[in-house]
């Protein structure tokens, strides 16, 4: 089984790269500039090319979709969510993650090819759930709702493939991103996060689960 993640150089990439290594999986490691990883800018589609052609003809049985930016945290309704935090959160929450499954597709196609199970891991936020409004943040809950839709819709166009798709909100969680007043810890969720990934099929597909296994409302 051979794993790609897309920005594994902190947080939850980083530790499920460390969580799957000590199991003995082979993963592929990918950042914007982090020495012994693939370079792989998400907001770049030129990035996205050149790793594609690294990895061209190279199977890949599971493809995570991790990076993603939060840039609108402290931002007040009078004076912050300025279009260019709009743009940089669209780029890389929501088409960076389009145009690497896009790109990744023959690699995971190659992994059916040979009789494995493919799989794409979207982490998403439950932040971007339509029916749980909470106000602010608007620009991050705005891209994750997105980042979903297009889960449950990648999930629909893959499934003729046998490619399966899930959707996970790893909960709030005390990285550089969740800050150090999260509820959760790395070491809590990540072998539950994992546990969900592995499991994934084909049967349910298009799922949208937290890092437990519950269900999360859409």
């Amino acid at each position: 089984m051979s794993i790609l993640i897309t920005g594994a150089n902190r947080g939850i990439g980083r530790a499920l790269a460390k969580e799957w290594q000590s199991a003995g999986e082979k993963v592929i490691q990918t950042a914007r500039n982090s020495a012994g990883m693939e370079t792989l800018d998400v907001a770049d589609p030129s990035s996205i090319k050149q790793l594609a052609k690294r990895l061209e003809g190279r199977p890949i049985s599971t493809l995570v979709c991790n990076a993603g930016v939060s840039l609108d945290k402290f931002d007040e309704m009078d004076s912050g969510y300025s279009p260019e935090h709009w743009a940089q959160s669209f780029a890389v929450n929501v088409t960076g993650v389009f145009l690497v499954v896009q790109a990744l597709l023959p690699n995971l196609q190659a992994n059916t090819d040979a009789g494995g199970a493919s799989k794409i891991a979207i982490i998403a936020s439950q932040m971007g759930s339509q029916n749980s409004p909470a106000g602010n943040r608007f620009i991050y809950r705005a891209s994750k709702a997105a980042t979903i839709n297009l889960g449950r819709n990648l999930a629909v166009s893959l499934k003729g493939d046998g490619i399966a798709v899930g959707i996970y909100h790893p909960g709030w969680v005390a990285t550089d991103m969740g800050g150090g007043s999260a509820e959760l810890t790395l070491e809590e969720i990540i072998p539950g996060l994992r546990k969900q990934i592995d499991g994934l099929t084909i049967s349910e597909t298009g799922c949208f689960k937290s890092w437990n296994g519950q269900d999360c409302v859409l």
